[in-house]
């Protein structure tokens, strides 16, 4: 009886799944001025999309590809941006700041 049975090989990287879609839906649907940057596909990940919430609130996860990400963003209505092309918003660095200096990182 394997306890862990779902374990993946040392060095293969996490794919997308549902729960990672349904996150980045709920977060786009319950924050306002919500903008998505797709970041690249990496050695440690495949390609992600990074939602930020007006007030500087983040969130990435997991996407299939850079096609899927802006699809989705498309849908729902909020600009997406290609991360490597534009950077990140300042609002997400100044949330992080201040979720530091609160101690709530």
């Amino acid at each position: 009886m394997k306890w862990f049975g779902r374990r993946q090989k040392p060095g293969t990287m996490r794919r997308s799944d549902n729960p990672d879609q349904a996150h980045l839906r709920e977060f786009a649907e319950t924050r306002q001025g919500v903008e998505g940057f797709v970041e690249p596909r990496t050695a440690v990940t495949e390609y992600t999309l990074l939602l930020v919430a007006i007030d500087g609130e983040w969130t990435r996860r997991r996407v299939p590809s850079v096609e899927w990400a802006h699809n989705f963003a498309n849908k729902l209505g909020i600009p997406s941006y290609d991360a490597a092309v534009v950077g990140y918003p300042p609002r997400m660095r100044e949330y992080n700041a201040r979720m530091k200096k609160n101690g709530l990182s």
